[in-house]
């Protein structure tokens, strides 16, 4: 009864045992074996793998811990984002508009008080329009004349019509720090008249009637206006 017993015990063990050898084959089945079923490994140490090897195949022995199955990362795109195109900006510039008043409007011959019809020309053309921007705008108020006279006369009458202009414009309320006023005299005509006979004299009324574009108040208002 005795000897049956130890008998099963034996044949117990060896199924065992085979079975731990054939599992333990099946795991080396990535690795390369010696012909008595050891694994070969590199003077290193190291287990060599079989060309079908799988990180499923890893075993602790050779591996030291299993091997996790790698998940490829996405490539990320390094290449900068293109910027958004800038929108033009808005260029501010400096502007100059200009007035030409003729005296015979503003003043009478050979005078320097603004007429009536003279005083609305201005109120029409200038001082609406700096009223509207009252802290955006210049005026340049040049005074011009004929060649009837002597050229420090026609000066000093074209200064004092320009100063005439520049007196009224600050009467209705424009800072005269906006104001400069220049005398040019004789000395940019528009016609010259070198046709008509005769002294330039006051008496001559065909030459004064010529030089007229020549007696005139030009006004050049500066502001800014976008490019």
């Amino acid at each position: 009864m005795k000897t049956s017993k130890n008998l099963l015990l034996n044949a117990l063990a060896l199924t065992i045992l085979c079975n731990t050898a054939m599992a333990d084959d099946t795991n080396r089945a990535g690795y390369l074996l010696d012909s008595r079923g050891a694994l070969v490994r590199t003077p290193a140490g190291l287990c060599i793998h079989t060309g079908y090897w799988t990180p499923a195949m890893a075993i602790a022995e050779c591996e030291g811990t299993p091997v996790k199955k790698t998940v490829p990362v996405a490539e990320v795109d390094s290449t900068p984002p293109i910027a958004a195109p800038s929108l033009p900006v808005a260029v501010r510039r400096v502007v100059y508009t200009p007035y030409t008043l003729q005296t015979e409007t503003l003043f009478a011959y050979n005078k320097a008080e603004i007429s009536a019809d003279g005083k609305q020309q201005i109120n029409d053309g200038i001082i609406g329009m700096m009223k509207k921007y009252p802290n955006d705008g210049e005026v340049k108020i040049t005074g011009h004349a004929d060649r009837i006279g002597s050229e420090e006369y026609n000066l000093a009458l074209s200064q004092r019509r320009a100063d005439a202009v520049a007196g009224y414009l600050v009467a209705q309320g424009i800072d005269e720090k906006r104001i400069t006023t220049v005398a040019k005299g004789e000395s940019e005509p528009v016609v010259a008249c070198d046709k008509i006979k005769g002294r330039a004299h006051h008496m001559n009324l065909k030459l004064i009637r010529c030089l007229q574009p020549n007696r005139r108040i030009v006004l050049n208002l500066k502001g800014q206006s976008s490019q």
